[in-house]
C-alpha cells in the first residue's frame, strides 16, 4: 500500500474545523452519551431501495446508532466545541446517511467497548478506524472502507533516535488499549536481543500521546493517519513528529456490524459502494487529505489473515 497523502496545512484544517462546529445539525441526545455529528458533506443521492431493505427495527427509530472512540484525529474526534465529532468518519456516516435516508448518530465509547456494546445491540455499528482482524470476525462482520498501517510517533526533536520498532526494544510505548498496535509490539518482542519493550497501555489515544509529550514514553504507536496528523497540526506539531514514513502491517478498515445483522451489513456495503461510484467517498476521503487510503470497492471481512 502506498504511503497515505500527509494532512493539508493546518490552518485549512482549523478553519474548516471552525465551520463544522457551526453547521452542524444534529441535536444532542440528553443523557446516553450521543454527540451532535458534522452533516455539511452529506451531498449523496437518496436511494429508496436501499432504504426499503434497512431492518425494521432502524426503519422504526430512523437513526443508525454507532460507536466511536473519538479521540483519533483525523477519523474520528471532537470539534473545539467539545461536542461535536468530526473527522472522516462522521462525514462518510452522513453521506450513507443520505444515501439509506436514516441519520447516523455517532457516540463517544471508550475503544475496547465498541465491540461489546455492538455484541450486545447497544449500538447497531461501530466506525471507529477499526482494523478488520480475524480475532474480530469472530465478533462481527465488517464492511471495508480505508487501508492503513502502523506509525511510529515520537517527540519532536526525536530524542531517543527511534527510527524503527527494533529501536523500541528497552524504551516504555504507550499505545491505546485494544488496538492493533498491541498485538504488533508484542510480534516486535521477538526482534529485541536484550531488553523488551516496555508497552504501557492506555484507555484512549489521547492518554497514551500525553504520555509521550511529558516525556514518559519514548513512543507512541497509532495508524498512520492520525499519526501524521498530530505531526502536523498547528496545536500539536510543536511537540510530535513521525520516526519515519514506514508503515507497519497495513490493514483495512471495516465498519462492524453484529454477526445476526446481516441484512444491515448488506445494505451497507451496497451503500458504501454507491458513494464510491458516484465520487462522494472519494470527495470525502479528499477533504481530509487521507485519499491514498481509499479502497476500490466495499468488501466484507477482508482483513489480513498472516501475521
Amino acid at each position: 500500500m502506498s504511503t497515505p497523502a500527509r494532512p493539508r496545512s493546518a490552518a485549512a484544517r482549523l478553519s474548516r474545523v471552525a465551520l463544522i462546529a457551526l453547521v452542524a445539525t444534529v441535536p444532542a441526545a440528553c443523557g446516553d452519551g450521543a454527540v451532535p455529528v458534522d452533516k455539511a458533506a452529506a451531498t449523496a443521492g437518496f436511494d429508496q431501495s436501499l432504504h426499503d431493505r434497512l431492518p425494521d427495527a432502524v426503519l422504526s427509530a430512523g437513526v443508525v446508532r454507532v460507536a466511536t472512540d473519538a479521540s483519533y484525529a483525523p477519523a474520528s474526534f471532537f470539534a473545539p466545541d467539545g461536542r461535536t465529532i468530526v473527522g472522516f468518519e462522521p462525514d462518510l456516516g452522513a453521506a450513507l446517511g443520505q444515501v439509506l435516508g436514516v441519520r447516523f448518530e455517532f457516540v463517544n465509547v471508550d475503544f475496547t467497548d465498541v465491540l461489546p456494546q455492538l455484541v450486545r445491540h447497544e449500538v447497531d455499528a461501530v466506525i471507529s478506524a477499526m482494523t478488520d482482524t480475524p480475532d474480530r470476525e469472530k465478533q462481527a462482520d465488517f464492511v471495508n472502507y480505508f487501508t492503513a498501517g502502523t506509525a511510529i510517533l515520537v517527540k519532536r526533536g526525536n530524542p531517543q533516535a527511534v527510527t524503527d520498532l527494533k529501536d523500541l526494544c528497552g524504551k516504555v510505548v504507550a499505545v491505546e488499549e485494544g488496538t492493533v498496535q498491541v498485538d504488533l509490539l508484542e510480534r516486535s518482542q521477538r526482534g529485541c536481543s536484550g531488553a523488551s519493550i516496555d508497552v504501557r497501555t492506555y484507555p484512549t489515544n489521547s492518554d497514551a500521546l500525553l504520555q509521550l509529550r511529558t516525556g514518559r514514553a519514548a513512543a507512541v504507536l497509532n495508524d498512520y493517519p492520525p499519526a501524521a496528523y498530530v505531526a502536523t497540526d498547528v496545536k500539536t506539531r510543536g511537540h510530535f513528529q513521525l520516526a519515519s514514513t514506514t508503515q507497519y502491517e497495513p490493514g483495512v478498515y471495516g465498519i462492524a456490524i453484529a454477526k445476526d445483522r446481516t441484512q444491515l451489513r448488506n445494505v451497507l456495503r451496497e451503500a458504501l459502494d454507491q458513494l464510491i461510484r458516484e465520487g462522494d467517498y472519494e470527495e470525502i476521503l479528499h477533504r481530509w487529505d487521507v485519499s491514498e487510503g481509499a479502497v476500490r470497492l466495499a468488501s466484507v471481512n477482508a482483513g489480513r489473515t498472516d501475521g
